[in-house]
C-alpha cells in the first residue's frame, strides 16, 4: 500500500506549530476520529467527510457534495479492514490527502479522485466501476494516479523510473498534484520507518517532487516537503535552525511593529490592503542564515500586503517607497513579468525606524491563492479557457508555459534514457529565472514566445533564447543583438535584456557541436544533439579526424561580427591541433582563436569532436568546474604555421576620428589581412573595435600587438577570451 504509518513524533510537526500557515492538523486528528465511526450520516454527511466538505465549499459554495459522499461511501467500503502501520483505519490517508487538495482550493472533480486514488490499486474495486460510477474525468485521474504509486520510487536514480512517471501523469497536472499531496500526508507520517528508509524516501521526495511542486507552484506543499525532508536528512542543521526561531520567538517581533505601521499609512493614502507577517518556514530561515551568517528577528519572516486589484498593487508600492526607505537591489516586478510557475507579486523592501530591513511582498488575494496551490487554484483543465473551447480530445494545459507537455516532448523524442534523466534534472535544478524581452517578431507556431517576452534559467545564453523562441528553426540562428548591440550567440543574458535574434534566410546552416558549451536549458541541448546525430545534407561537413576548421564564413556575416560559437572564422585545414583521442574530429575554439605556440587544452563535445581552447580561455574554468575531464591536444607540425593562422583580437581604445583607418593601416603593416571587423558604439568616449584576423605567421603576433597598441588612443589590445594581465605580461 502507498500510505506509510503514522508517526506522532514527527520532527517535523514542531515546526508546524508554530504561527506559520500550514496545512490543517486539527482537521486531520478530526478525520482520524471520525473515520472511526464509520460511515453514519448526519445531515446527509458521513462523519469523516464533515471538515472535508466545510473546507472544499469554503472555496467552492456551490460545490456538489453528493459526489464527494459516494466517493467517500466507496472507498470507506473498499478500503474497511485495512489498517496503517499505526493501527488507524486505511480510510484516513485518503481522507487526508484530500483534505490536503481541499485546503488548497482543488475543484470537486480532483477531491473525488483523491478519495478513490488508493482503491483501483488495493481493493478490488476496478477502473470500469469507477468511470461508471463517476465518469471518464475521475477514471482517467485515477488511473494515473495508480499507475504513478507502481513506479519504483525507491530507485530514483534509474532514469527511467522518470519516464514512466511522465508518461503516467499524461497531459492532466491533476495527476501530480494528487501525488503531491499523498507524499506530504506519507512524510507527515513517516517517523515509525526504519531510518535507512525515511532517508531513502526523503532523498526522492527532495530530488524529484519537491522541484516538481516548485514548477507547478504549489508552494504550500513545497514548503512543508522542505521542512520535512530538511528534519530528517540534515537533523543537526534543523536542530540548530529551530532553536534559532524558538529563541527570538521569545522576543518582541520587529515585523509586528512594522505592520501596523504600514496599515497606517495605507490607510491614510485609502489603500484598501490586508497586512500581515509572514513568518519564512524552517528550511528558508536555514538560507537567510547561511547567507548572511547573523539574523535578526526581521530575517524569520516578511511583510505580506494583500490587495483587490493590479493596479493596488503598484499604489502600495508608491507608497511604502515614499514613506519607508527602500533596498532598490531587492525591487523585483513578478507582475509585468510572472514567473514560470505562474507566480505572480512584487517584492521589494523597506528600512523601519529601527534600521530593521523588512522584505515585503505585495499582490492581489487571487495572486495569493496562485502564489500557494499554483496549478490547483486554476481548477478544472477541461474548462474552456478566454471563452474558446479546447481542441476535441485534448485538454487545455493550466500551467499556461506547458512545463510538463515539454518534458512530455522530451521523453517522446529522446530514445536515450541517460540523456533524458541528465535533461531532467538539470531542469528540476534550476531555481532562478530571468526574463528577456524579443525585440523580433514573432514566431509562428506554437513554440514562439508570447508578447515578446520570454523566461529563461540564469545564466542561459542566445542560444537557449533562440531554440525557446524559435523551436526547431533555431538551428537556422546565425547572431544576435543584446540591448541593441551585436552579439555572438554564446552571450550569457541577464535579467531585462532586449533580445533580438538574427536568422539565416535558408536552411542552409545548421548549429555548431560548440553550441553545446554554451547552452543551459535542457530543450536546446536536446534540440542540438539531435541535430548533430541525423543528416545534415545542406550542412557544412563537419571537419574530419585531426582537422581542424577550414571554411571562412559568408562574407555578410563575416562583415557584420556575427560569429556564431564554434562557426566563426578558423585556422586553415593545414593548421592542424591534434587530439589525444583517436578518431576525433578537431575544432579550434571561435571564443579564443588559439593559434601556435599558444598553450591549449581540449574538451570532447556531442557529435564526436574536440573543441581546441587556449589554457587561459574562460570556457575552461567553467567546464573544469562542471567536472569534464579535459583531452590532450598539441600543434602538429614543426614550423607551426607555414601557411598562416587566423586570431581575433580586441582593440579598446578612446574614441576618434579615423581611428579605424590607422588601426587597419597597422594591421596591414604587419602582413596581416582583415577577416572580419567589428566596431561597439562608444560609451563614455571609450570604444572596442573587435579584428579577426589572418597572420602568415603565428610568430607574428607578439609584433602585431605591439603595433596596434601603438596608434594614438588604443590603450589595450588582448586576445579574444583572455582575461586582462599586468603590462610586463603582454607580448
Amino acid at each position: 500500500m502507498s500510505a506509510e504509518a503514522t508517526n506522532p513524533g514527527n520532527p517535523g510537526a514542531a515546526g508546524r506549530k508554530r504561527g506559520r500557515r500550514r496545512l490543517e492538523l486539527r482537521g486531520l486528528r478530526r478525520i482520524g476520529r471520525a473515520a472511526l465511526l464509520g460511515p453514519a450520516p448526519r445531515d446527509g454527511l458521513p462523519h469523516a467527510l464533515e471538515h472535508v466538505a466545510k473546507v472544499h465549499r469554503g472555496h467552492h459554495p456551490d460545490a456538489d457534495l453528493d459526489t464527494l459522499t459516494k466517493a467517500y461511501l466507496l472507498a470507506e467500503s473498499s478500503h474497511r479492514g485495512q489498517l496503517r502501520k499505526s493501527g488507524e483505519p486505511y480510510i484516513t490517508h485518503p481522507l487526508a490527502v484530500t483534505l490536503i487538495l481541499a485546503e488548497l482550493g482543488a475543484e470537486t472533480t480532483t477531491l473525488t479522485a483523491s478519495l478513490l486514488h488508493d482503491t483501483v490499486e488495493d481493493t478490488e474495486v476496478t477502473l470500469d466501476q469507477v468511470r461508471d460510477l463517476f465518469g471518464d474525468e475521475v477514471c482517467y485521474l485515477v488511473d494515473g494516479v495508480t499507475k504513478l504509486e507502481k513506479v519504483d520510487y525507491g530507485a530514483a536514480a534509474e532514469p527511467e523510473t522518470f519516464r514512466k512517471m511522465l508518461v503516467a501523469t499524461g497531459n492532466d497536472v491533476r495527476v501530480m498534484s494528487i501525488k503531491l499531496a499523498d507524499r506530504l500526508h506519507n512524510m507527515r507520517t513517516l517517523g515509525v520507518m526504519r531510518p535507512e528508509k525515511q532517508a531513502r524516501i526523503a532523498k526522492v521526495t527532495r530530488d524529484v517532487l519537491i522541484p516538481l511542486a516548485e514548477r507547478l507552484g504549489v508552494q504550500a506543499l513545497k514548503a512543508e516537503l522542505e521542512d520535512l525532508v530538511f528534519a530528517i536528512l540534515h537533523p543537526e542543521e534543523y536542530a540548530t535552525t529551530r532553536a534559532l526561531v524558538m529563541e527570538y520567538t521569545a522576543r518582541p517581533d520587529p515585523l509586528a511593529a512594522l505592520a501596523r505601521r504600514v496599515r497606517s499609512v495605507l490607510a491614510e493614502a485609502g489603500i484598501d490592503a490586508e497586512v500581515l507577517v509572514r513568518p519564512r518556514h524552517f528550511v528558508s530561515v536555514h538560507r537567510v542564515r547561511l547567507a548572511r551568517r547573523e539574523l535578526t528577528g526581521a530575517d524569520l519572516g516578511r511583510l505580506l500586503v494583500l490587495v483587490a486589484e493590479d493596479a493596488d498593487c503598484y499604489a502600495v508600492l508608491g507608497e511604502l517607497h515614499t514613506c519607508f526607505t527602500p533596498v532598490i537591489s531587492e525591487f523585483k516586478d513578478f507582475i509585468a513579468a510572472p514567473k514560470f510557475n505562474l507566480y505572480q507579486s512584487l517584492h521589494t523592501a523597506v528600512t523601519g525606524p529601527s534600521g530593521e530591513v523588512a522584505e515585503t511582498l505585495i499582490r492581489t488575494h487571487q495572486m495569493h491563492r496562485v502564489a500557494e496551490a499554483g496549478v490547483i487554484a486554476l481548477g478544472n483543465p477541461y474548462a474552456p479557457t478566454d471563452g474558446v473551447d479546447a481542441p476535441e480530445g485534448e485538454r487545455a494545459d493550466p500551467t499556461r508555459p506547458g512545463w510538463l507537455s515539454r518534458l512530455l516532448e522530451w521523453q517522446r523524442t529522446t530514445p536515450d534514457p541517460d540523456t533524458f534523466w541528465t535533461s531532467l534534472r538539470d531542469d528540476l535544478a534550476q531555481d532562478r529565472e530571468i526574463t528577456v524581452f524579443c525585440t523580433d517578431a514573432p514566431p509562428d507556431g506554437p513554440s514562439g514566445g508570447t508578447g515578446g517576452v520570454i523566461g529563461l534559467p540564469a545564466g542561459a545564453s542566445c542560444v537557449d533564447a533562440a531554440y525557446e523562441r524559435h523551436g526547431e528553426a533555431a538551428h537556422c540562428c546565425i547572431g544576435a543583438r543584446v540591448n541593441g548591440r551585436l552579439a555572438t550567440l554564446s552571450t550569457v543574458l541577464h535579467d531585462g535584456d532586449s533580445l533580438q535574434l538574427l536568422m539565416a534566410p535558408d536552411s542552409a546552416t545548421g548549429p555548431s557541436p560548440e553550441w553545446l558549451e554554451h547552452v543551459r536549458t535542457p530543450a536546446a541541448r536536446l534540440a542540438i544533439a539531435r541535430w548533430l546525430a541525423g543528416p545534415r545534407e545542406s550542412c557544412a561537413r563537419p571537419a574530419g579526424p585531426g582537422e581542424g576548421f577550414g571554411a571562412a564564413p559568408p562574407a555578410d556575416r563575416g562583415a557584420a561580427g556575427l560569429d556564431r560559437p564554434g562557426a566563426g572564422p578558423a585556422a586553415p585545414a593545414s593548421v592542424l591541433a591534434v587530439a589525444d583521442l583517436p578518431g576525433a574530429a578537431v575544432r579550434l575554439a571561435g571564443c579564443c582563436t588559439p593559434v601556435p605556440p599558444d598553450a591549449v587544452t581540449g574538451f570532447a563535445v556531442r557529435g564526436g569532436t574536440v573543441t581546441v581552447h587556449r589554457a587561459l580561455c574562460p570556457v575552461v574554468a567553467r567546464m573544469a568546474a562542471t567536472g569534464r575531464p579535459p583531452v590532450g591536444v598539441r600543434w602538429r607540425g614543426a614550423d607551426q604555421g607555414g601557411h598562416g593562422f587566423r586570431v581575433t583580437l580586441l582593440a579598446e581604445a578612446f574614441s576618434r576620428p579615423h581611428l579605424l583607418a590607422d588601426l587597419t593601416e597597422a594591421i596591414a603593416s604587419q602582413g596581416a589581412a582583415v577577416v572580419s571587423a567589428a566596431v561597439e558604439p562608444p560609451q563614455q568616449q571609450r570604444v572596442r573595435h573587435t579584428y579577426t584576423l589572418h597572420l602568415p605567421n603565428a610568430a607574428g603576433l607578439p609584433s602585431l600587438m605591439r603595433a596596434m597598441r601603438q596608434v594614438p588612443g588604443v590603450f589595450d589590445v588582448l586576445r579574444a577570451g583572455r582575461a586582462r594581465q599586468p603590462a610586463a605580461l603582454r607580448p
